[in-house]
Formats: C-alpha cells, sequence, structure tokens
C-alpha cells in the first residue's frame, strides 16, 4: 500500500490526465441527456447564428444547435476511435504472438504480410481502402484497422521473442506446461504493459487519422454529427463563420492532447526501471 501512495503521488500529472480522459468519455455518453437540441433537427431560419441563449455556441449553416452536434459528436468520434484501437490491438497482438512465437515459416508469412502495408503510406492505404469499401463510419474503422494493426504485430512479435528467452520459459517448457499455458501465463503478462501504454498513446493519433478521413468525405456521412466531417462542413463558412471549425478543431486537439500525455503517464507508472519514493 505504501509503494503505491508514492506511486501515485509521484504520478500526479498521470492522475490529472486519468481524470479529464474519464470526464470525456462521461460527457460523450451522457449526451443524449445533455444536449440542449436535437443534433439532427433542421431550422433553416435560425442558421449560421452566433452564441445566444438558445443556442450556446450558434448554430451550423442548416440550423442546427452546435454545441449538441459538438457532443454527439464526441460520442462517434470516441466510438469509432475506441473500436478502431480494440481491433487493430487484437489482431496485432494475435498475429505477433503468433510469429514471435513460433518462428519459422509462421514468422515468415506474418513478417512479409506486414511489409505489403508498410510499403505504402498508411494513411493513403487507408484512402484508398475505405475508397473502394464505399463511405461509412464502419468502413472507415475497417480500413484504418487493415493498416494499424501492423505496428502492434512487429511490437508484440519484438516483445515475445525477448521474452521467451528467458530462463523462467525454458523452465516451464522443461515442466511439461502445455504452449497456449505459456503463451497466456508467462509471456502475455509480461508484454501486455508496453501495449498498454502503446494502444492508449494511439488513441490520440487513431482519433485524428479516423478525422482526416471523415473532413475528406469517406467516414461519417450526414447528418450524423463527428469531429471530422464537422471541420468538413465548416470549412465553406470559415471567414464568415469561423466557430463552425473552430470548434470541432479545439475538441480534437484537447482530447488527442488528454490521451497522448494519459498514455505518458501510463508509461511512467508501468516502467519497472524508474524508482519511486527516492
Amino acid at each position: 500500500m505504501k509503494g503505491s501512495s508514492l506511486i501515485f503521488r509521484k504520478n500526479k500529472s498521470f492522475i490529472c490526465f486519468c481524470t479529464l480522459a474519464m470526464i470525456l468519455v462521461l460527457i460523450s455518453l451522457l449526451a443524449p441527456h445533455i444536449a440542449p437540441h436535437d443534433p439532427l433537427k433542421t431550422n433553416m431560419t435560425k442558421s449560421l447564428q452566433g452564441p445566444s441563449g438558445e443556442f450556446l455556441l450558434g448554430t451550423d449553416n442548416l440550423g442546427r444547435c452546435l454545441l449538441s452536434r459538438l457532443l454527439y459528436g464526441a460520442l462517434n468520434s470516441l466510438k469509432m476511435t475506441f473500436s478502431l484501437v480494440i481491433i487493430a490491438f487484437i489482431v496485432g497482438t494475435a498475429m505477433g504472438m503468433v510469429s514471435g512465437y513460433l518462428g519459422g515459416i509462421a514468422d515468415t508469412i506474418v513478417m512479409r504480410f506486414s511489409d505489403v502495408f508498410l510499403a505504402f503510406p498508411g494513411i493513403i492505404f487507408a484512402i484508398a481502402i475505405a475508397g473502394v469499401l464505399g463511405p461509412s463510419s464502419i468502413n472507415t474503422v475497417i480500413a484504418l484497422a487493415v493498416v494499424d494493426w501492423v505496428k502492434y504485430a512487429r511490437v508484440t512479435r519484438s516483445l515475445v521473442m525477448s521474452v521467451r528467452k528467458k530462463d523462467y520459459i525454458k523452465a516451464a517448457k522443461m515442466g511439461g506446461a502445455k504452449e497456449y499455458k505459456i503463451i497466456l501465463k508467462y509471456i502475455l503478462p509480461n508484454i501486455i504493459p508496453s501495449l498498454i501504454v502503446m494502444a492508449t498513446m494511439d488513441i490520440g493519433t487513431m482519433m485524428l487519422e479516423i478525422s482526416s478521413l471523415s473532413f475528406l468525405g469517406l467516414g461519417a456521412q450526414p447528418p450524423t454529427p463527428e469531429w471530422g466531417y464537422m471541420l468538413n462542413e465548416g470549412r465553406n463558412y470559415m471567414q464568415t463563420v469561423p466557430g463552425l471549425m473552430i470548434y470541432p478543431g479545439i475538441a480534437i486537439f484537447v482530447t488527442v492532447m488528454i490521451f497522448n500525455l494519459l498514455g505518458d503517464g501510463i508509461r511512467d507508472m508501468l516502467d519497472p526501471n524508474k524508482e519511486y519514493g527516492r
């Protein structure tokens, strides 16, 4: 208990950003209950209005409440981002475990397969896949997952190859432990902290990727509120009503910063070489 308190005292920034991340997620989940207006309801007589008592952040070109769309946009953006991170994490980790633990022909197949995806710029490849599948939120997540699993596979492979040489792994094999037990009981717990840090820091990056595809019209489709698509909708009014781009841009920036700094905090917490309380 004393060691844990020392760790948390030394990581006040981690606690701060963890709290901010939870608040952000909570706000997105409560969007249907706290949004002042229906984000899809249009009213052309009130289009492009500035902030007022009725519309705290004003309205867009179709008279929809901008604050309500930002709140619902948080829900949609975070839902897509977390889905992408989870898919890339699971697929990449599984492929990396197979490659790193089995070695041989399995390692060669997985690594050469990943080389195919690394041969092209990731975002360009994702745009091509999303273009073939068609514009939608689900297809955007699929397109980016096809690209983003590779880095998890390579990092996992490297970690597994390092851990499998340890003496306790050799002892487990000599003791007759089954392969799946060695992987789940001895290897995975030793590599999962590094992968969690990587996934946390990837949340911001993947949100930017999703927003980029939505900005290009390949992600969420109208009238669905999503921060990247809201940027696309507001670009024609940047000079007259800059808030249409500024507000979703700030939302993306703040969210990315929170999760990036949270990832840094988690990395410091899980770093076994860091000396706490000295």
